[in-house]
């Protein structure tokens, strides 16, 4: 295929794919089913959330082929440039035999209606590329973006297993049979100059660089950078928002790399939550939980820790923990870089400290100094795929008499932006770390916050959980494991 400047170019199944007419706002979904007649790609909530129009995306990273599934109702086509697009169409083979995915789930009758078939057959195909034995933690993992209202998921899970125990030969698979030949055909469409396409009003750029980006950005200031699009889908699916230009970054090398040094960590922005998962609770295991209850499976294939703090939400889970631990950002722009504290990026509800021109480039999140005491706890209507209605990290040390040296604690869903307990922080210093102290300091939280009711919690939750939340961290480090249990309980 000759390569062009003026076209999106990808791989659907077997078939090599070049665009010129990309709408900015139009979703993967829409392309599959409307344009292409994929039908086996279902819409359901169109937001990211039940998984029914789930397949698989494999891109290159970091020299591997790697397949993830995604939602296709929040992912936007201009987003697809080098990618393998995997519908369920592809998997039965020539002979119209059925993949041992979908044999499993029909032999373990995980399917009745049948409508959100196909987003499971996906998401377990992708576990099947992934791992060879996933337990049940595992299976239940892939399926957390994965709603059923007919099988109670048992079925869906015995199928998983089945699959694991008695896994056939790959020879049949397609894209094991093939894995070499995507690889290549991947690496031949990256861009190698900045595309761009649609007449204004309705424009798609996807820049070849991060130089690139820089400039294009210093051009258009008021452009929409996507990375994920785990928000921004919601704003074309639910707000039917016109965005022009939108920007697309999710295909940057640059923005894709985790170092490490003897200080901590650095996350480039286009990292996704899965990529950043294992790196994080390395680094503070607290943050690995956390991670795990962020959307589904299909949302943190998607997502973005850059995107996560550069959307500025006040109910965003990353930025509370990563204030706590002292985290630093760095903004970039044609003109340079600039760095400063994360705390400080964010200034009011949706205004942010970032200049025309500038991104999110990279966070450093600094290694937890021995000793101190660090949790992250998330509060949400229901355990699993939820947004916050608050979310509390806490950062304690202590001196060598027990008694509070220093505090950082801020929390999520409880003002206009991600918000440290500053009056909070400063009672408990000094004092000892006992019940007797940490139940005065809970009347220092009104000082801090005013908190908002709306459907997910009333401000009088709001306010009395995040009280709750410090009574916990000091049973949870103070080695009361049974006055733990019935607190636990009692919430």
């Amino acid at each position: 295929m000759q390569i062009q400047a003026n076209t999106i170019r990808f791989i659907l199944n077997d078939e090599e794919v070049s665009l010129a007419d990309v709408p900015a706002t139009r979703t993967l979904l829409d392309w599959l089913r409307l344009h292409r007649r994929l039908t086996g790609t279902k819409e359901g909530c169109a937001e990211g959330d039940c998984g029914a129009c789930t397949v698989l995306v494999g891109r290159l990273l970091d020299g591997a082929l790697v397949y993830e599934s995604v939602n296709t109702c929040i992912r936007l086509l201009g987003s697809m440039n080098a990618t393998h697009v995997v519908t369920v169409e592809h998997l039965a083979s020539d002979d119209g035999a059925l993949h041992p995915v979908q044999q499993a789930l029909m032999d373990n009758h995980g399917s009745q209606c049948g409508f959100c078939t196909p987003g499971f057959v996906m998401s377990l195909y992708g576990l099947w590329l992934a791992n060879d034995r996933p337990g049940r933690p595992e299976i239940e993992r892939t399926l957390q973006g994965n709603l059923c209202r007919c099988t109670g998921y048992e079925p869906i899970v015995k199928a998983a297993e089945a699959i694991a125990e008695t896994r056939p030969s790959t020879v049949f698979d397609p894209i094991e049979r093939a894995r070499a030949q995507i690889k290549e055909k991947l690496a031949a469409l990256a861009p190698r100059e900045t595309i761009r396409l649609g007449a204004p009003g309705d424009r798609v750029i996807v820049p070849a660089s991060v130089e690139d980006l820089a400039d294009v950005l210093a051009q258009e200031p008021k452009a929409t950078v996507v990375a994920g699009s785990t928000d921004v889908g919601l704003w074309v699916t639910k707000q039917m928002r016109d965005l022009d230009p939108v920007v697309f970054i999710n295909h940057l090398p640059e923005l894709q790399a985790i170092s490490y040094s003897a200080g901590g960590l650095t996350i480039g922005a286009g990292v996704t939550y899965t990529q950043a998962c294992d790196a994080l609770a390395e680094l503070v295991p607290a943050l690995g939980p956390l991670i795990a209850r962020i959307g589904g499976e299909q949302v943190r294939n998607m997502g973005t820790i850059g995107g996560n703090i550069a959307n500025g939400s006040p109910i965003g889970d990353t930025p509370p923990p990563l204030i706590a631990l002292g985290a630093r950002l760095t903004l970039r722009s044609a003109s340079g870089r600039r760095e400063l504290p994360l705390e400080e990026f964010f200034i009011t509800y949706g205004k942010q400290d970032r200049r025309p021109g500038e991104f999110v480039e990279s966070l450093f999140v600094p290694t937890l100094p021995a000793g101190e005491q660090f949790a992250v706890y998330k509060v949400s209507k229901r355990r699993d795929e939820d947004i916050s209605a608050l979310c509390g990290a806490f950062r304690i040390a202590l001196d060598p008499s027990g008694h509070v040296s220093d505090a950082r604690i801020c929390f999520g869903g409880m003002a206009g932006t991600p918000k440290r307990a500053s009056h909070v922080e400063a009672f408990l210093k000094g004092k000892p770390w006992t019940e007797e102290t940490v139940s005065a300091a809970r009347s220092a939280f009104e000082k801090d916050y005013t908190p908002l009711t709306d459907w997910r919690a009333s401000a009088d939750y709001r306010l009395l959980a995040a009280k709750n939340l410090l009574t916990r961290l000091l049973l949870q480090t103070s080695g009361a494991p049974a006055q733990l249990a019935r607190f636990e309980e009692m919430a």
